[in-house]
């Protein structure tokens, strides 16, 4: 399967291990590669969708710069929204219990999007999944964030981690995009290079 990518080198642009892990299930090769400091702001206005999109395309733009003609560059980006609200990655424990308190008991949206390119195209895309967060006690979200690493994942949580297995009531979607990768998606859209 993917022979197609046999001519590429591709490059996964992504700091995150949930990404390289989902990434290597689909038995392709590929490196690791990372640029320090891109930036992840975006325009005001934006929708939650646009906002992933947004990001994901402006990663796949400074690769774009370093590429070689052999190259095929994977970009993503992971944004967390709960009543229009996009939550990103929490800068300290507070922030991030504050964020597992705001979908505790609730739905909310996880938007991944991603962009595959060469030198002579870019082809992006995103994926919405529903999660439903049962009521979490103050006691199991101070543990998780004390115990856990919930600072490096949008809207403080991991859905793989031990707060998914006691807070997640319902999933409707991709749960692989949940953790930071479509992989069935982005598995249809490798397959057109």
């Amino acid at each position: 399967m993917f022979n197609n990518l046999d001519k590429y080198h591709v490059i996964l642009a992504s700091q995150s291990p949930r990404r390289k892990e989902l990434l290597e299930k689909l038995g392709i090769d590929f490196e690791v590669r990372t640029l320090p400091d891109i930036p992840e702001d975006y325009p005001d206005g934006l929708s939650g969708k646009d906002i992933a999109l947004f990001i994901a395309t402006q990663k796949a733009r400074h690769y774009r710069a370093m590429m070689a003609e052999k190259d095929l560059v994977i970009t993503a980006d992971t944004i967390v929204c709960v009543d229009e609200k996009v939550l990103g990655k929490p800068k300290d424990a507070q922030e991030a219990a504050d964020m597992l308190r705001m979908l505790s008991g609730r739905s909310h949206q996880v938007i991944t999007a991603f962009t595959v390119s060469t030198l002579q195209t870019m082809k992006a895309d995103s994926v919405t999944t529903n999660v439903r967060f049962a009521q979490l006690s103050d006691e199991v979200i101070d543990y998780y964030v004390s115990h856990f690493k919930p600072f490096d994942k949008a809207g403080a949580y991991g859905i793989q981690e031990w707060i998914g297995c006691v807070g997640v009531e319902s999933i409707e979607g991709s749960f692989f995009n949940v953790v930071g990768l479509p992989v069935q998606r982005l598995s249809s859209v490798l397959l057109t290079f």
